[in-house]
């Protein structure tokens, strides 16, 4: 039995930062105490983006800030948005929260011991006996492999429903004391955000079924993505090879996933892509031979959010569901490892 998406649902903080604010605030920040500064001012206006959104006003940015404050604004934002996310999607689905039997946990941008679940639960009305399923470290592809994740542990419980929440903060991880590229690049990329879904082989199918699930990492490419960790918290590592390697090696991997299902891209007829940039995004069309322009969805939420991390492509994937469409889907996000996840889904 394959399981369904009975519920898809986004959330986001309530400070915009719009980009033209951004590159102002910015320049309060960096002016003057990096050199290097004005030649990488153009980052800001290139990256396609219009206005992210993050759980901290502008001011908590001009603060030095440590593991402590950071964790601190991590579970007080995660559990917030938890809350607000979780209940959208168990609203859509017709469900309580009581309800539900297992619940997995995605987020990459903060560290909780006990993890957000286990904080809010109780709280929420959810029951003192759900499984717990927090997973860390997937980063960008984090929203395919908790989708993935939910999915496989729903048909493998067949009479049970799982929730899957991912949230990222990526907005905590800003270093006011680092003037290196991948900084400034994600100051100029990141924002906060969380999605949320309920998946299970019961009930009704109000977006489809998942169907096949895979991941490729390519061996040599850890320095690719992730984060560095010192005594601030999380620095951003990037690499600028990341457009090549979706351009180059991308296609290669989906066609050996498709493969093993027996398909291919021409049983394909709709897409949704994590939108890592806009670069990025251009690669990928180029890669699987759709028109220029094609993604049109991934470049909308990439302006109104920015990268979001592993929620983005789930907020890629709720507009795909709003499109009038019948057929079978494929769904990817990379991510450090460096990895690509995998997804087709039955519509």
């Amino acid at each position: 039995m394959r399981p369904k998406l009975l519920s898809l649902a986004t959330a986001v903080p309530e400070y915009e930062l719009r980009t033209e604010d951004v590159i102002v605030e910015a320049t309060k920040i960096f002016g003057g105490r990096h050199e290097d500064f004005d030649r990488m001012m153009p980052v800001y206006a290139n990256t396609g983006i219009n206005m992210r959104h993050s759980i901290c006003p502008y001011e908590w940015f001009h603060e030095e800030q440590g593991w402590q404050e950071r964790s601190e604004a991590f579970v007080t934002g995660a559990s917030h948005l938890f809350g607000v996310v979780s209940a959208r999607a168990l609203e859509q689905a017709g469900l309580s929260a009581s309800q539900i039997d297992t619940i997995v946990m995605i987020s990459s941008t903060g560290i909780a011991t006990p993890t957000i679940e286990a904080r809010v639960m109780s709280d929420l009305g959810f029951r003192d006996d759900v499984n717990r399923v927090p997973v860390f470290g997937l980063g960008c592809a984090g929203g395919i492999a908790g989708l993935a994740l939910a999915a496989r542990l729903a048909a493998a419980q067949p009479d049970t429903n799982v929730l899957v929440v991912v949230i990222e903060l990526c907005s905590l991880t800003f270093r006011r004391d680092e003037m290196t590229k991948s900084n400034i690049i994600a100051t100029a990329l990141f924002g906060d955000g969380a999605a949320a879904a309920v998946l299970s082989t019961l009930g009704k199918n109000p977006h489809g079924e998942i169907e096949f699930m895979g991941e490729h990492t390519w061996p040599g490419t850890q320095d690719v993505m992730g984060w560095r960790m010192d005594n601030q918290g999380f620095s951003a590592i990037f690499s600028r090879s990341i457009p090549d390697l979706a351009l180059r090696d991308l296609r290669p991997a989906a066609d050996q996933f498709l493969r093993g299902h027996n398909l291919n891209l021409t049983h394909i007829g709709a897409y949704s892509f994590h939108p890592g940039g806009a670069k990025v995004i251009a690669a990928i069309e180029t890669a699987f031979d759709l028109e220029t322009g094609r993604l049109t969805n991934e470049r909308r939420i990439l302006a109104n959010y920015g990268n979001m991390s592993a929620p983005t492509v789930l907020f890629v994937l709720n507009e795909g569901l709003k499109e009038n469409f019948t057929g079978r889907r494929f769904v990817s996000a990379l991510g450090p490892g460096f990895t690509a996840g995998f997804l087709t889904m039955l519509q």
